[in-house]
């Protein structure tokens, strides 16, 4: 009986936090989007009112949220791909190199991952400054004849100053990801596919790629859920504007839970975001398994 209940011991903490941490907090918000909360209520709870829907009939015919909707589906349509085509495409270039080089770059790229958002923030403001004698990006356009651009301060430039950004910090973590899992790739496979004539480029798509693809789906799925979560870059680089132009849902729910003071109403926000990310990864997994049927 002892054995039996040891895997118990050793998984409970885990779950204990999971629990704390994770799914009670979800039902408390479930709870909280159904009110009126406020700090008021959080001091004295006879001032909390139940709203039953409204928050939620609210929220759907808000025009900030739908913008911060569009916003941050305008992120992940952009950003998501370039990620995981960039992250595999270094992966593989370093993979392909030895020597301590090639191990520099991957610390290269792997640093902005581990970096401190608000110090980028300041490096980045400098670079995205629209005067050409400041900003190095205006600068470098200023050497060709073209800008400057209003990187930050034009709406329809400022997601995309975002994106490149975000793309720059996420490609790190992911690289390594693909790393890890391109050193599993017998080396047989690619011996063979030489014998047989074939070029790297023929070797990296029908070898490491296909070899690739539960890698692949691990991180266009962590990818996916990060950028519907997209909130770091937007709240320290432009605080939503110009004209909620880089507003997205996290940074929606922010503003109305910790400076409007509307608990009820970013609760509510925050639960439809949970469902569009559940949604999101169930989705995915389908895809993967449609793929896997396939391929047997």
């Amino acid at each position: 009986m002892k054995s039996k209940k040891a895997p118990y011991f050793f998984i409970a903490p885990a779950l204990i936090l999971l629990f704390f941490f994770s799914i009670l907090p979800i039902f408390i918000a479930l709870i909280i989007s159904f009110t009126d909360m406020s700090l008021a209520g959080l001091a004295d709870y006879s001032r909390i009112n139940f709203m039953g829907v409204e928050n939620y009939t609210n929220i759907l015919s808000d025009p900030s949220f739908r913008q911060s909707i569009l916003n941050t589906i305008y992120y992940v349509i952009i950003g998501v791909p370039l990620v995981v085509a960039l992250s595999m495409g270094i992966a593989i270039l370093i993979n392909m190199g030895k020597g301590k080089f090639f191990s520099f770059m991957r610390l290269i790229f792997y640093s902005p991952s581990i970096t401190n958002i608000v110090a980028i923030a300041i490096v980045w403001s400098f670079l995205f400054n629209p005067s050409d004698s400041i900003g190095l990006f205006n600068r470098l356009l200023h050497t060709i004849g073209l800008g400057p651009i209003a990187w930050l301060q034009d709406p329809r430039i400022a997601k995309l100053s975002l994106i490149i950004l975000a793309v720059w910090r996420g490609i790190g973590i992911n690289m390594l990801i693909f790393s890890a899992a391109l050193t599993n790739i017998p080396k047989t496979m690619y011996e063979a596919a030489e014998l047989d004539g074939a070029t790297q480029l023929q070797q990296i798509r029908y070898i490491t790629i296909p070899q690739l693809k539960f890698s692949t789906f691990f991180v266009i799925v962590t990818t996916l859920i990060g950028w519907l979560q997209f909130f770091e870059e937007p709240f320290v680089m432009t605080e939503g504007g110009p004209l909620n132009s880089t507003l997205s849902v996290s940074l929606f729910i922010y503003r109305n839970g910790f400076q409007l003071n509307n608990f009820g109403y970013a609760a509510a926000g925050s639960l439809i975001l949970f469902v569009v990310i559940i949604i999101a990864t169930l989705f995915q997994m389908k895809i993967q398994r449609k793929e896997e049927e396939n391929t047997i």
